[in-house]
């Protein structure tokens, strides 16, 4: 007992205190960060998605991560150490500050590393990738926005950090209102083009990898911003448009329920054209290729004009690329098939001489 009332006098010296106390949070922070560490493994584990996948966004937030855990470690060692007054309070100022920006970077990462998690579940390569699209556009508007608000509130954090840029601030409340009016009028435009990405990423016209006609160029919905979109073109252009443009003007989403779409192919020809002959060889041509999806195959007379026929040919696929193809292969095919087998067919002038009276 005598021992035991012994080794409690000596813990609570006050030497032996200060230097134990340090060692203790220092293996409490060690502790807590493998734990830490397991945890969010086992967490991207349950997601089942494959390693490629996971290591380069995990890395990502591995370093943002330690030099969070390590500040937080010095901000609670900091009044262990034997600093004087005015230097230990520039210390943990300092701590502080830096405690708030790596805060910031390690919840910017970590959103990063939970979309990518997400995504992970869906497969973009394949045909009906709609639902894909859909939650890869969610994520990435609702992620833009996240990082904007975390950087704001970072920045403010630190600034009323300083005793005198909260002063400033006080000072300058009664006058906040008629700043405000002006800034307010000379944003209005920005916070419109903000307030139209919120609404596209709510409603969604517009998706990731949609097939788009906007100004009469056809593409791919590439990167929506909360800004601005960009469209990537056939012939690998880029078309940045204004967000607000998807709200205000109207254009063409081939792919907005659906990635199916029919096609249509116009051919001009004789009033003798064998019409049946022309309908069966388009079923010959549709039924050969992969490209058709076995959906729709018509042949109809659209116009009949002075000078000829008008036919079109209707044909479906399962997305906009494979539908042109198709369009394309249909066209080639049916004119080497009346070149070949019907060459009368094919539009003609027709001069008839008149004989003269003499």
């Amino acid at each position: 007992m005598i021992v035991i009332m012994n080794i409690w006098q000596e813990l609570r010296n006050p030497e032996l205190v200060r230097f134990a106390l340090p060692v203790l949070i220092l293996l409490a922070g060690f502790l807590l960060y493998m734990v830490s560490g397991s945890l969010i493994k086992r967490l991207i584990a349950r997601f089942r998605v494959s390693l490629i996948e996971i290591f380069v966004p995990f890395e990502l937030i591995q370093i943002p991560f330690r030099v969070t855990f390590i500040i937080a470690v010095a901000l609670f060692l900091q009044p262990h150490l034997s600093f004087s007054g005015s230097f230990s309070a520039i210390v943990r100022h300092a701590l502080v500050i830096g405690l708030i920006l790596s805060i910031a970077w390690f919840s910017i990462r970590l959103f990063r590393l939970l979309s990518s998690l997400v995504l992970g579940r869906f497969q973009k390569d394949e045909p009906d990738n709609l639902e894909a699209r859909r939650v890869e556009t969610h994520l990435e508007v609702l992620r833009k926005v996240l990082n904007v608000l975390i950087v704001i509130v970072a920045v403010s954090a630190v600034l009323m950090s300083f005793d005198t840029v909260r002063q400033i601030g006080i000072s300058l409340l009664a006058s906040a209102g008629v700043a405000g009016i002006i800034i307010g009028i000379a944003a209005q435009k920005s916070i419109a083009t903000l307030i139209a990405g919120i609404q596209i990423a709510v409603t969604q016209p517009i998706r990731i990898d949609d097939v788009v006609i906007v100004e009469g160029e056809w593409g791919r919905i590439e990167e929506i911003t909360l800004t601005y979109v960009v469209v990537r073109i056939w012939d690998q252009r880029r078309l940045v448009v204004p967000i607000s443009y998807f709200l205000e003007q109207p254009f063409q989403n081939w792919t907005r329920t659906s990635s199916e779409l029919i096609g249509s192919v116009y051919l001009y020809t004789d009033y003798s054209v064998d019409i049946e002959a022309v309908r069966r060889q388009l079923g010959s041509i549709v039924r050969a290729t992969p490209l058709w999806d076995k959906r729709v195959e018509n042949l109809q007379v659209t116009a009949a004009t002075d000078k000829g026929l008008e036919l079109r040919a209707l044909v479906s696929a399962s997305n906009a690329s494979e539908v042109w193809d198709l369009r394309c292969l249909v066209r080639e095919r049916l004119l080497d098939y009346l070149q070949k087998h019907h060459p009368e067919s094919l539009p003609r002038v027709r001069i008839e001489p008149t004989m003269s009276s003499t």
